[in-house]
């Protein structure tokens, strides 16, 4: 290869470490939905997930609009919803992923009819799942963007009782390397979960977007780089409890399968990357140069 050749590939590299990453497959048994595609034109796009404009991250400035509910400024859907029953799990794929000190969120909103037509506006989001940081401190610990970053899939379970209907999904990032200036990736996508439950969450544990999160909580108004980060082994996850479908409370946080998981470079074995998804010589270039 020319070396005017590599410059210009390793140029290319370096002008999109910017984006840092974003939720582009949702996996259901054997059924796959692709994500939205933010770098390509809107124009005739179908997907699950809703418009958002890029991997770029939102800020505490963010917290405060409803950019911060499903990365889109409240565009409604395309016309494209998923299936999901209740107790089955949800896995999700992203493209890229570049920062290890962070949290992972997953919240739900009943929709009041089709999703397609509504913004998931009011006091109706729920939390189903969080996991911060698992072990060590927050400083130098393991974090659930360790694992992110490492395998690029994430897998939660639907509460087994929660009643059917349309639902938003909504996946999050916190990603707090940097001292005092979170990063927050939200993404929401269409489901119709069937089953038989008979459970809501309790207005006790509802929020809303904005609203969910204040530049005050604790895990927002965060250091990592503070003499306390180095010694202090929980982190406060923003946002509600987790609601376990009866009667609220936080669901125990799984333990990570791979950490550093070097064949495939985090994808899973099979799961070849199409045209829209960033190549894997990208995640090790991350590694090496020590962007993450």
């Amino acid at each position: 290869m020319k070396a005017s050749a590599v410059f210009s590939a390793a140029a290319s590299l370096f002008a999109t470490v910017s984006a840092h990453g974003a939720v582009d497959k949702y996996i259901v048994g054997d059924t796959s939905y692709a994500g939205w595609l933010p770098y390509n034109s809107a124009a005739g796009q179908k997907s699950i997930q809703r418009q958002y404009p890029s991997f770029d991250p939102l800020y505490i400035k963010d917290l405060s609009t409803v950019n911060i509910r499903c990365n889109n400024a409240g565009v409604l859907g395309t016309g494209l919803t998923g299936t999901i029953a209740a107790g089955a799990t949800l896995k999700t794929h992203w493209a890229q992923w570049t920062h290890r000190p962070t949290s992972f969120l997953v919240y739900m909103a009943k929709c009041p009819g089709s999703c397609n037509s509504w913004d998931g506006s009011g006091k109706v989001w729920f939390k189903i799942y969080e996991q911060g940081l698992i072990s060590g401190t927050e400083n130098a610990g393991i974090w659930a963007g360790d694992a992110i970053l490492d395998t690029l899939y994430a897998t939660v379970t639907i509460p087994a009782t929660l009643v059917a209907g349309e639902y938003l999904i909504r996946h999050e990032l916190i990603a707090v390397h940097q001292a005092n200036n979170p990063q927050f990736y939200p993404e929401c996508a269409q489901f119709t979960v069937t089953g038989s439950g008979t459970a809501s969450p309790p207005s006790s544990v509802l929020v809303s977007f904005p609203g969910a999160y204040s530049a005050s909580d604790p895990g927002i108004d965060f250091n990592i780089d503070s003499p306390a980060a180095k010694t202090a082994t929980s982190y406060p996850v923003p946002g509600p409890p987790v609601w376990d479908g009866a009667s609220g409370g936080t669901a125990p946080q799984p333990q990570p399968s791979c950490h550093a998981c070097a064949v495939g470079i985090g994808r899973a074995p099979g799961d070849l990357p199409g045209p829209e998804v960033w190549p894997v010589w990208r995640q090790v270039v991350y590694r090496l140069y020590g962007l993450c």
